[in-house]
């Protein structure tokens, strides 16, 4: 009876120890599979060009750019535009054309440069006093004109004074006398100082603007010239001036 049981206790105890093998050589399932590879965007690419190169003032060129892509494309000194295009540029001074592409992969840039010639200054002439004619003289060099009991150069006077120095540059044979005008008011010697400084003023602002003062000589009318003669403000006013004529 003894052997039965340790025999039944015998089997049941390899049945157990069975199962614990088989549990231990169970199959691991295999780990799922890595995901895709992530496809990323291509970088946008970028060219900008300028024909010609370089410029005149007052002239024009051909401004041309290409990208590949991009989404967003910009000009610097431009604003947006489109992905490839072309357009006529007419700057005022060299400028550099700066251009930013942006896509999904990334953003690049590119700069084209654009320059403008410095204007040439006009050829000084060789005419004198003797060649010159008081009309054509006249026409290029213009007077300028003061304000009542006043010699100070006035603010619309200043664009004068720069036109008239320069054609006396580019004609620097030539000599200029200026004279000093008053109105009819007041007393002739007084009016004999205030033309002097006015005249005077006149020279000044022409030496400051780049005439030799050589080349410039004053005297003073007074109030012994007059351009106009009725006693309105509109007259008086013309004859308060700097005169520049030939000094032959």
């Amino acid at each position: 009876m003894q052997y039965l049981h340790r025999k039944s206790l015998a089997s049941v105890m390899g049945l157990a120890a069975l199962i614990t093998i088989a549990g231990c050589h169970k199959k691991t399932p295999p780990p799922p599979p890595p995901p895709p590879p992530t496809v990323s965007a291509p970088a946008p690419t970028a060219d900008v060009a300028v024909t010609p190169s370089a410029i005149n003032p007052g002239d024009s060129a051909v401004l041309t750019w290409k990208t590949a892509n991009a989404t967003d494309v910009s000009i610097e000194g431009i604003g947006q535009v489109a992905t490839t295009g072309t357009m006529n540029v007419k700057p005022t001074e060299s400028t550099n054309y700066h251009l930013v592409a942006r896509g999904d992969g990334g953003s690049t840039d590119a700069t084209a440069r654009l320059t403008v010639n410095a204007p040439q200054a006009p050829a000084a002439s060789n005419l004198n006093e003797s060649d010159m004619d008081d009309s054509l003289f006249h026409q290029n060099v213009q007077d300028v004109f003061y304000d009542y009991d006043a010699y100070e150069i006035r603010p619309d006077a200043a664009p004068v004074i720069a036109k008239d120095a320069a054609f006396l540059s580019q004609h620097t044979g030539i000599k200029v006398v200026i004279g000093g005008y008053c109105d009819e008011r007041g007393s002739t010697e007084y009016n004999l100082s205030l033309g002097e400084n006015r005249a005077n003023a006149a020279k000044q602002a022409l030496v400051n603007a780049g005439v030799s003062p050589d080349r410039l000589r004053t005297v003073s009318y007074g109030k012994e010239k007059q351009f106009c003669t009725e006693h309105t403000e509109e007259c008086w006013q013309q004859n308060r001036r700097a005169q520049f004529s030939v000094d032959r």
